[in-house]
């Protein structure tokens, strides 16, 4: 097991150590109306003892109370440990899922540590902390006579063989299922997630149908070993009860042929039942401590791939001023052997700003988001004032980033919160951050747009930032790039979803980001926006194909230009005024 969850394991000794304890009382409290039974039928009944019963019944009223008491305090303590492991690990492994640059299904890794935790709370931990107690009742129903506890060894011993046989019947079935039920469920939040094209392009009845389908594939692999678990429970409780009956039975010879007293019978059968119960809950719950090992399985094998960005000991290194220099980049398509950058190197200085263009799939998209630090490169390196910037703590290094991608990515919260960047739930001033954002919306030129909508900077936006039109929410992200001033900004496509009034407002705040000393990276197809550009950048097929002055790349692509348009030419996606 991985050190952190180790750690976080450890941290919940005390709860499992008091519930391992309060466990040990109360299987010792379930021998209680074991001898209740024995000395009603041995004592009371032969001597007509009514005081004696009295005195008897209140004893054992009160192992019982005592008894139920313990359970509820052990099975408090369970939960309060799942809670103490949620603390410890959650946060943990978002960070995590969250620092990984390529696709993770979090949903789902989330849910996986889900079932650990509930698994820890639940039927199964009990069963686990009562079955070591199984040997105890046996030992005590041989002390009534060895035939008592040899039936009892043999009972425990079948029940031991249907459990292993539960995990062998359910264990790949109910692997497979939670397999298909992940990508069922991924495949849903895809969909969702895509709604407005669903509906627009008439896939509701067909996304619907394959949605179905792929949940049937799940639920019907699911329910198989539902099915195989129900066998081999069904026949675990007919097997305890039977063996219950017979040794009431076996109590009832033994006692016809004065081996064991006659208040031994109900006893016998007591003890047989309480050592064989363990053993049945936890056939019954073995799907869901099989769901736990593998959850416990993808967790580890996360936490030995990844680093918690919180452990990282990094030296603080100074606010940077934004020179840029980007190493032999090379970015691999996920799951293909082609290239998206290759070896792609350039330098930028503070103040500077460079356009990139070029036809689609170029490798544009992916530039900016390697310089944005969206993306870790597959080799090479990108330096932020002469330090990888690896070598910076991401969080404090993206405070001075701005970036804009191209379907803008804001998230489900009000307006200030995403141009703040959530700051208020890392302990951000609310002052302060109240005035950073207004002052950002103003240099967007979206300041009054925010203030006409029915809550203005407290308007708050569904999943996905849906509540705005792609402008808006173009111009917001805009003003979430330029919170609190990035020396670094890099947009891409940033005016690909404004009006005229919308570009102009980008075109004074580039103006404005460029007077105070930011390097800026703008990805375009529209080209009237790079009119501030000192430098041009032309991607091919992931390689830079030219790379100079603006005017001077243009003129030196001037052999490539189709027909005029207007007062516009077109250079291979490009367009020169």
């Amino acid at each position: 097991m991985p050190e952190p969850l180790e750690e976080a394991v450890k941290a919940c000794k005390q709860h499992l150590g008091t519930s391992a304890l309060f466990s040990a009382l109360i299987n010792m409290l379930y021998i209680a109306p074991s001898i209740y039974m024995m000395q009603v039928y041995d004592r009371v009944v032969p001597t007509d003892g009514k005081l004696t019963l009295l005195f008897l019944t209140l004893v054992v009223a009160l192992a019982m109370i005592t008894q139920a008491l313990l359970e509820t305090m052990r099975s408090r303590l369970l939960a309060r440990a799942g809670l103490r492991l949620d603390r410890l690990l959650s946060g943990d492994i978002l960070a995590r899922l969250m620092s990984q640059t390529r696709p993770v299904n979090v949903g789902q890794a989330m849910r996986e540590f889900d079932t650990l935790r509930q698994t820890l709370g639940g039927p199964a931990a009990i069963a686990l902390f009562d079955a070591p107690w199984t040997p105890i009742y046996l030992l005590v129903a041989t002390m009534i006579h060895p035939l008592l506890g040899l039936m009892t060894l043999v009972g425990g011993a079948i029940l031991f063989g249907l459990a292993v046989g539960n995990e062998r019947a359910t264990k790949p079935g109910l692997m497979k299922a939670n397999m298909a039920n992940a990508a069922a469920y991924q495949s849903q939040d895809a969909a969702m997630a895509n709604g407005e094209v669903v509906r627009a392009l008439g896939m509701r009845d067909a996304i619907v149908n394959r949605q179905l389908i792929d949940r049937r594939q799940g639920l019907s692999l699911q329910t198989q070993a539902q099915f195989a678990g129900g066998r081999w429970s069904a026949a675990s409780k007919f097997t305890r009860m039977f063996l219950q009956s017979l040794a009431l039975g076996l109590g009832a010879y033994l006692a016809v042929e004065r081996q064991i007293s006659s208040g031994s019978i109900i006893a016998a059968s007591i003890l047989m039942s309480r050592a064989l119960q363990p053993v049945e809950m936890l056939v019954s719950a073995w799907a869901s401590v099989l769901q736990a090992r593998s959850a416990l399985t993808t967790l580890s094998s996360l936490y030995e791939k990844t680093v918690s960005p919180h452990q990282l000991d990094r030296t603080q290194l100074p606010d940077p001023r934004g020179e840029v220099e980007v190493e032999k980049v090379i970015v691999r398509a996920p799951g293909r052997e082609d290239y998206l950058l290759k070896a792609v190197s350039f330098k930028l200085i503070p103040g500077e700003t460079i356009g990139v263009v070029g036809a689609s799939g170029a490798g544009k998209t992916t530039l900016a988001r390697v310089v944005a630090g969206a993306l870790v490169p597959d080799a090479g390196a990108v330096r932020i004032d002469g330090a990888n910037m690896t070598d910076w703590d991401s969080d404090k290094l993206a405070r001075h980033i701005g970036y804009l991608p191209q379907d803008s990515a804001l998230m489900a919260g009000s307006i200030k919160d995403n141009i703040s960047r959530f700051g208020r739930y890392v302990g951000d001033d609310a002052e302060a951050m109240d005035a950073d954002v207004v002052k950002a919306a103003q240099a967007a030129g979206v300041h009054e747009m925010i203030l006409k909508l029915p809550k203005g900077y407290d308007s708050v936006l569904g999943p996905m930032g849906r509540g705005l039109s792609a402008g808006q929410a173009q111009r917001v992200a805009l003003a979430r790039a330029l919170y609190r001033d990035p020396v670094l900004l890099v947009l891409d496509e940033p005016n690909s979803a404004l009006d005229a009034d919308g570009e102009a407002n980008l075109t004074r705040a580039l103006q404005g980001a460029k007077a105070r000393g930011a390097t800026i990276m703008i990805v375009a197809h529209r080209t009237g926006i790079l009119a501030g550009a000192d430098r041009l950048m032309v991607l091919r097929d992931g390689a830079i194909e030219r790379l100079g002055p603006k005017d001077e790349v243009l003129d030196k692509l001037a052999g490539k230009e189709t027909k005029p348009q207007g007062n516009v030419v077109r250079i291979e996606g490009t367009a020169r005024p």
